[in-house]
């Protein structure tokens, strides 16, 4: 099989472009769609996602942070970029890059109206966020005649989108949650929009909304997980093809005797011969604690090598007992056929997890097969 030269996640970019696409044909083609590339492009490359999503023709991308939004300016990236959370502290870098805040609470509205007009900003884009039922960031009903009227008091800022997040939109119990929230956020955007006299645009649909409720697309979606290969769905996971893969290398294998242990804590011990290999990757790279003592495993040379004991900082050893393997082999953590869902599921959690974990120390590598 090939080798590799030591840990490194593969990043696709032709599954992004599939990935892209599908998403793409389910809404109208008027209907504009915002990329997330936070969190490092969902644990990816920030610059290199976003650069093929600028020349995919994406309208929009979307960061949580000022100064991921700065990283993708000082890269070169021209398209809008919405920052879902930002931070008082940080508006005058933001104002510096145009980029363009989501704002969330009368306090933050207030302190980027200062920063606005410091600056002598003139119709500053921003974004208004409201809360339906997530309750972790927004405005709420009782202050859509404050956003208005502090809006139209002053000539720095405009609203050019309101929108928000649904809770549940990949689960079919919740069906009817989701629903109250968009029915909420129609009537929160209507009435915004009633107030200020002009339209902004409306988005809350994320990947899984845009699968289930294409009648709120409005004039724009988000999309983040699906972008990178995963639904949350499995019927939606056949269709989309996981961008990054995420490979190391055997370093070193040992013959271990009954009795013995493995690892820190001596977490693993052996009742019989067996044949362990260490890889270097470990809890700094991403691979947490949680996936250790059997829970986890990677794939060496088509087999399945579950992790023995405790996951290191910097190596995990694995059981290759009934593996013919050598010093060099590759082993995938997970790629196109082991997702990083069915890897993350080993220690119950999620896909996003496993992905924004993987450490900028592990080696990017992009291809367009």
């Amino acid at each position: 099989m090939s080798k590799v030269g030591e840990t490194t996640l593969t990043l696709n970019l032709l599954a992004l472009e599939h990935n892209y696409n599908y998403l793409r044909a389910k809404i109208e083609p008027e209907t504009k769609f915002l990329g997330v590339v936070k969190a490092f492009a969902y644990g990816s490359d920030t610059v290199t996602i976003a650069r093929k999503l600028e020349q995919l023709g994406a309208d929009y991308l979307a960061v949580a942070y000022v100064s991921e939004g700065v990283l993708l300016r000082e890269a070169g990236i021209q398209l809008p970029i919405l920052v879902l959370h930002p931070l008082a502290s940080n508006f005058e870098d933001l104002i510096a890059h145009h980029l363009e805040p989501s704002l969330y609470s009368r306090n933050i509205l207030n302190r980027f109206l200062e920063a606005a007009n410091a600056k002598n900003q003139k119709d500053y884009p921003i974004h208004i966020k409201f809360n339906t039922g997530l309750n972790r960031l927004g405005f709420s009903e009782a202050d859509v005649n404050f956003i208005a009227e502090e809006t139209k008091r002053s000539e720095c800022i405009r609203i050019v989108s309101c929108f928000s997040h649904l809770a549940a939109s990949e689960d079919i119990n919740e069906r009817d949650f989701s629903l109250n929230q968009i029915a909420s956020f129609k009537n929160l955007s209507g009435a915004l929009m009633d107030t200020l006299g002009y339209a902004p645009m409306r988005h809350m649909l994320n990947t899984s909304g845009i699968l289930n409720y294409p009648e709120a697309q409005f004039e724009m979606v988000r999309s983040g997980i699906g972008l990178y290969g995963y639904g949350n769905q499995a019927k939606v996971d056949e269709q989309l093809r996981p961008v990054a893969s995420l490979k190391t290398i055997i370093s070193q294998i040992h013959e271990i005797g009954a009795n013995q242990s493995v690892g820190y804590n001596r977490a693993f011990k052996s009742s019989h011969n067996i044949k362990s290999a260490t890889l270097p990757i470990g809890h700094a790279d991403g691979i947490g604690r949680q996936y250790g003592k059997g829970k986890g495993f990677v794939t060496i040379n088509g087999k399945k090598a579950p992790i023995l004991g405790n996951v290191c900082m910097d190596m995990i050893m694995v059981d290759v007992t009934e593996i013919d393997c050598k010093e060099g082999d590759e082993a995938i953590v997970f790629g196109p056929n082991k997702s990083a869902e069915n890897f993350a599921a080993t220690a119950n959690t999620i896909s996003y997890e496993i992905l924004t974990a993987i450490s900028q120390r592990v080696k990017r590598e992009v291809i367009n097969t």
